[in-house]
């Protein structure tokens, strides 16, 4: 019923259709899991900075040990964060997270973010400056990343990659990457499809993976969209996530409500032809619903 998956470049797959746990409330969360995984989806976005995978772990034990879905059968990644980049800090964050998540091993663990915060402990809270601005600390991707090859050789996880990484960043960790990311996790919808960015990492075999394909909700009300959904008799989340599948992304679209959750899968049986997805293509006008310049100070896009 679902969208083939791409293989990485390791030989390893990532389902192309996901669900995605950002912003989704305690007390929640583990039953959107549980449905998303009920209705066939087999890709399931976590991170530790989201603040659920304890319920969220407690969902997938629920779930596999029901035995109708398979641990091997569902690709799960999680996310070391900013505060944890140092080199005693990746293996100790990493275990944290399989023990939250009730799991021996990750399918995918990413570098957050291309930037070290101050450490705040296990809260993963951030540290700020009188300013407000997180409190950076000079420590090299190099590190962090070294790091995370032994977590990939301890078996600890399949596979690891980025996120939030830039072409200067991508092409710097290529230098001295003796395990290569397999993905690279990035805001990408039609009004930031970072054409650009795709080219590069087509061209260097690392995968992208679309977080807020909706575009956080900000632009469900454009007309051009709007009127695609109406032709395909789709939704118009199901014309944004078949955007990003048909461009070549996998796809992590995340809610809380049930009818919504099951209505996201549901973007692998039309396809979009290529005069609407021109249409969508010339929507690009680089325009991030999530950049650390306005939240963090810190303007690693510009």
């Amino acid at each position: 019923m679902f969208e083939p998956s791409a293989t990485l470049s390791n030989g390893n797959k990532i389902p192309l259709v996901g669900f995605g746990t950002w912003k989704s409330e305690n007390n929640k969360v583990g039953e959107a899991v549980k449905l998303a995984l009920e209705n066939g989806c087999r890709h399931i976005d976590c991170a530790a900075v989201y603040g659920n995978e304890k319920e969220v772990g407690e969902a997938f034990k629920s779930v596999f040990d029901q035995g109708k879905i398979s641990r091997d059968d569902v690709f799960i990644t999680s996310k070391l964060y900013n505060t944890c980049h140092e080199r005693h800090l990746v293996r100790k964050h990493c275990e944290i997270t399989l023990r939250d998540l009730q799991l021996k091993q990750l399918d995918l663990y990413l570098v957050h973010w291309p930037m070290a915060f101050e450490y705040t402990g296990e809260s993963l809270e951030d540290p700020t400056n009188d300013d407000g601005s997180a409190k950076t600390i000079n420590v090299p991707i190099r590190e962090t990343w070294e790091e995370m090859e032994k977590l990939v050789e301890a078996g600890l996880v399949k596979s690891i990659g980025i996120s939030n990484f830039n072409v200067q960043a991508i092409s710097d960790l290529l230098t001295y990457a003796k395990i290569k990311p397999v993905v690279n996790q990035v805001e990408l919808h039609p009004y930031n499809s970072q054409p650009d960015l795709k080219n590069y990492c087509e061209k260097v075999g690392i995968h992208l993976t679309a977080y807020s394909p909706l575009g956080s909700g900000k632009y469900v009300d454009d007309k051009t969209v709007a009127e695609l959904a109406d032709t395909y008799k789709k939704s118009i989340p199901n014309i944004l996530c078949r955007w990003a599948v048909q461009v070549g992304f996998s796809v992590i679209p995340k809610s809380v409500t049930p009818a919504r959750i099951i209505d996201n899968l549901q973007i692998t049986d039309f396809v979009i032809n290529d005069s609407d997805m021109e249409k969508l293509n010339t929507l690009n006008k680089r325009e991030r619903t999530c950049d650390p310049k306005y939240f963090w100070g810190v303007p690693i896009f510009d």
